[in-house]
């Protein structure tokens, strides 16, 4: 059966009582199709390895120069948490509904039909996914380029090589990606609570500290703009919805994936910003240009500035493989809906992976990498190009929910919402907001990142929808 088989207003369940979709039940006979492989512990450690990057050790400066104050910095992070989690009940009813690999693409189409799901593959093939992935390797680069430069260009070329490295291992298997990524992610975990002890045990040198720079005392800056940058550094949980079908106990399975991942992303961020908070000041993180080097060199010297670049490095490399894994699932789905892009829609049974949409990535990543090489400028101008067309997407998610609830009013819902519909109209308002914001505060890289997604508009025009069977 083919993914654009109707769906039975009660899909067909499976031997330990969860729901299936058709793609499931085909992988029963075939193993041709996604297979439910992954377990709980792996969809958490995806899902906290691609939010806990290495944004965490930039954007709180940016929160404190926002905020003025401890008591709104900390309220800015708790209220940060909050909204991922009113976000996580929404796609918690969507994807223990749906299950489906393609994740927000499915929604998507069940929703408001193949031309907005089009327009969402596309955008993410050609700027959401593969922007991240180049965002988050060049924080690799320029990091590893102040230890060993190789030329003009090392960020880039060491970019490239992750990009390259991490999508091989992904192409050996859903085993291969996952077990990289839980091992990246408990390193990754380890070093953050090394920070973590070293900010709240180890007093700072007083003459280290007395050399920082401080902003002005009682600046209150814009809380909504620290909201930006809080929620830009919680982003990513989503990537949830892209390996619902392939969860081993279920799709149930998933609110529990959800919830745990951002209680837990929620106390990393409050530990290390308490740690932050403490050793340096308000004051002295609001004038800070990278607040985690401010806290290890005045507490560790030069030693700990090494290892907090290692980290950084570690936190990187955690997202990207993570944000590789999950975003070929999109364009997977696309390929198995839309015969312009059926080379994309294989999935090889023998590693359990899509190689043709790993591949594809890779070199859309490795393209926009090429073009930050270009302007000298690629981490902020990636920024700039994909996050309107991320928040516009997030937001349409969020109304799928409605939509859904009135279209398909029958169909089984293993897990609903709570406070429906307050909680979901909470969401949408922050994705409207975000949205706004990134528009209003980014440069011409956002309009050229609406411009690449209104040229997937063309591809409608010769996109033709698989014939259903």
């Amino acid at each position: 059966m083919k993914e654009s088989t109707p769906v039975r207003p009660f899909p067909p369940v499976s031997a330990n009582g969860n729901a299936t979709t058709p793609a499931q039940h085909h992988a029963a006979h075939t193993g041709g199709e996604p297979r439910p492989l992954i377990r709980v512990i792996d969809a958490v450690a995806l899902i906290v390895g691609i939010v806990v990057g290495a944004g965490i050790f930039r954007t709180p400066s940016l929160v404190a120069a926002n905020t003025g104050s401890p008591e709104l910095f900390f309220s800015a992070w708790l209220l940060g948490g909050a909204v991922s989690l009113v976000g996580a009940l929404c796609y918690a009813e969507l994807s223990t509904t749906f299950p489906h690999t393609g994740g927000d693409y499915h929604f998507l189409m069940r929703s408001f039909g193949k031309r907005m799901a089009f327009l969402f593959a596309w955008a993410r093939m050609s700027i959401i996914q593969t922007g991240s992935i180049a965002l988050l390797a060049y924080i690799v680069g320029d990091y590893l380029s102040q230890i060993y430069a190789i030329g003009p260009y090392s960020s880039a070329v060491f970019a490239a090589l992750v990009v390259a490295s991490l999508t091989a291992v992904n192409i050996l298997g859903v085993h291969f990606g996952t077990g990289t990524q839980n091992i990246l992610f408990a390193i990754e975990l380890i070093g953050i609570l090394c920070v973590v002890v070293v900010g709240l045990s180890i007093s700072p040198s007083p003459a280290a500290l007395e050399a920082l720079p401080a902003a002005a005392s009682g600046n209150t800056g814009a809380m909504g703009l620290a909201m930006v940058f809080v929620l830009l550094t919680f982003g990513g949980w989503n990537e949830a919805g892209y390996i619902s079908a392939e969860l081993r106990s279920g799709s149930r399975k998933m609110v529990h994936v959800l919830v745990f991942s951002i209680i837990i992303i929620t106390t990393l961020y409050l530990l290390v910003n308490w740690a932050f908070l403490k050793t340096l000041s308000i004051e002295r993180m609001a004038a800070s240009e990278a607040v985690g080097i401010d806290l290890m060199r005045v507490t560790w010297g030069e030693t700990g500035v090494l290892f907090i670049g290692l980290l950084v490095v570690m936190a990187a490399l955690t997202s990207v493989n993570a944000t590789i894994f999950t975003g070929a699932r999109t364009n997977y789905a696309l390929g198995r809906d839309f015969t312009v892009f059926a080379w994309l829609g294989r999935w090889n049974k023998k590693t359990s992976a899509p190689v043709n949409a790993l591949l594809t990535q890779g070199i859309i990543a490795m393209a926009l990498i090429g073009l930050g090489a270009i302007t000298r400028n690629g981490f902020q101008s990636i920024v700039d190009f994909t996050a309107p067309v991320f928040w516009f997407f997030f937001l349409a998610t969020g109304l799928a929910l409605f939509v859904l609830r009135v279209k398909e009013p029958n169909i089984r819902r293993p897990f609903r919402v709570p406070w429906y519909p307050v909680t979901p109209i909470i969401f949408c308002g922050s994705c409207a907001y975000l949205l706004y914001s990134s528009l209003a505060y980014t440069g011409v890289g956002a309009l050229v990142g609406v411009g690449v997604l209104l040229s997937g508009m063309l591809f409608l025009l010769i996109a033709k929808p698989k014939q259903k069977q």
